[in-house]
């Protein structure tokens, strides 16, 4: 497996005016390609069979996408963009997470604004949607799961903590509080049990054995999708 970094202008534009426009209360939209089908199962969107129409994959496969815009609010205020940690990740600062299925593999690009300028934090993708205690997103997504860690998690080897089984998005604010970082990776995610959750960390995230993985304390969460 491999971890493959790209620029997607057309998206990058409409990455950026989504986040601008996010609205308040924290509600999630969904944007799919006319004739796409969503990225998710069973998502609010539903899903389609794919046109002519719809964007192309390298082998000629028609492409996915999912998009999810939040504005982080503290919990109730918001149930799907929540901030644990105001000083951090303050209110009002929003994430857009677009998610791209291609027949090569997954495309994920996370853009943010309004966070701490110059900042460096940790961030992936999740099992679990977001509550209001930040531990019940569960532990991140893995490709191949660690088998040690299914009892006792989270998963801290790097042969399975790695950006390459996991969507990495680390990403560090720039003056006006504003990033946009993407990873791509060469699989798909379940249909029946995708990511549900972004959840942003503290601090960079580590790759030292023992503690791959980790990235300090949950100080945001956005869902993706429900069950």
């Amino acid at each position: 497996m491999r971890l493959r970094r790209f620029a997607l202008p057309v998206l990058l534009t409409a990455a950026l005016a989504g986040c601008t426009d996010a609205t308040p209360t924290g509600e999630r939209t969904f944007s799919p390609p006319p004739g796409a089908t969503p990225w998710f199962a069973g998502g609010p969107s539903g899903s389609a069979r794919p046109s002519p129409a719809s964007p192309q994959g390298s082998q000629g496969a028609p492409m996915a996408q999912g998009m999810v815009t939040g504005t982080f609010l503290p919990f109730p205020q918001s149930t799907l963009a929540i901030t644990y940690d105001p000083k951090v990740v303050p209110p009002g600062s929003t994430a857009q997470v677009v998610i791209v299925r291609t027949a090569d593999g997954t495309r994920v690009r996370l853009a943010v604004t309004g966070m701490v300028p110059r900042r460096a934090y940790g961030a992936h993708l999740h099992r679990q949607p977001c509550t209001s205690v930040p531990e019940d997103a569960g532990p991140h997504y893995q490709h191949v799961p660690d088998p040690k860690a299914a009892a006792s998690p989270p998963s801290v080897d790097p042969s399975y903590a790695n950006p390459h089984n996991e969507v990495w998005l680390d990403f560090t604010a720039d003056a006006r509080g504003a990033a946009l970082v993407s990873a791509g990776e060469d699989w798909h995610f379940d249909r029946i049990e995708p990511p549900r959750s972004l959840i942003i960390h503290a601090k960079p995230t580590s790759t030292a054995a023992g503690r791959a993985g980790t990235a300090g304390p949950r100080v945001a969460c956005l869902t993706l999708t429900t069950k």
